[in-house]
């Protein structure tokens, strides 16, 4: 899907990157900031093109999505990740509260910017 333009949801107020760490504790199941798991890490996540971190095994569909992942395009991902990207192996339903994916983005652009983290 290159060239996928990202439609704006609603807009939340600024994210809390304190309360983005408690919605984070949701993805541990699958993800980490460090290591690949079921999921991709997220250390480098912003600026990156979608389905692209070597050394993680994505779906076709995630490989096409042919998004750069920014605030825009993971909150879009975010609020329903099947419906973004059919075929994506990332079987959860999103996160509908556009604030709490608000604070969860806030989180994830502190914590991956941190170089005790990723490094």
């Amino acid at each position: 899907m290159a060239g996928f333009a990202v439609q704006p949801t609603a807009q939340a107020a600024a994210g809390d990157p304190a309360r983005g760490e408690e919605i984070y504790h949701r993805c541990l199941a699958c993800h980490s900031l460090e290591h690949n798991r079921v999921g991709p890490r997220h250390c480098g996540l912003f600026g990156r093109k979608a389905g692209t971190l070597e050394g993680y095994s994505y779906s076709a569909a995630m490989k096409k999505y042919g998004v750069i992942w920014n605030e825009k395009t993971l909150d879009h991902f975010l609020e329903n990740p099947m419906k973004a990207v059919p075929g994506t192996k990332m079987g959860y339903a999103g996160i509908k509260d556009a604030q709490e994916r608000a604070d969860l983005i806030a989180y994830l652009k502190q914590a991956t910017r941190d170089p005790k983290i990723c490094h």
